[in-house]
């Protein structure tokens, strides 16, 4: 059966039913998905050096993990998706943030945290 891809850039895929985070696994450079049932809710944040501006790929506090973008310090936001009944957040940015913003909008509880 062939997904319906809404989105696609070379950080992540967005189909139907779930989010494709390209390169995210170190140091296999191996993909990861998510269903958007396995989702509680995604969180918008403004990038500052505490909110992952310059997290390249990995983790700094063993809560958020966040798959590979070499230009996350200059992405406009950054979206930190909590999944249901798991610890470990993924914090992640994308080459065109209002369109994945809008294709989110009906599919998980979306918040805003822009201070």
């Amino acid at each position: 059966m062939k997904k319906n891809i809404l989105y696609s850039d070379r950080l992540i895929e967005i189909s139907d039913n779930m989010i494709l985070f390209r390169n995210y696994y170190f140091p296999t450079f191996s993909a990861k998905t998510v269903k958007f049932q396995e989702i509680e809710k995604i969180i918008l944040k403004k990038p500052t050096l505490k909110k992952g501006k310059y997290r390249f790929w990995g983790t700094g506090d063993f809560i958020h993990w966040f798959p590979l973008d070499n230009q996350r310090s200059k992405r406009d936001v950054i979206f930190i998706l909590f999944r249901k009944s798991k610890k470990i957040r993924i914090g992640f940015t994308v080459e065109d943030s209002k369109k994945v913003r809008e294709l989110l909008e009906g599919k998980v509880t979306l918040s805003f945290e822009y201070h």
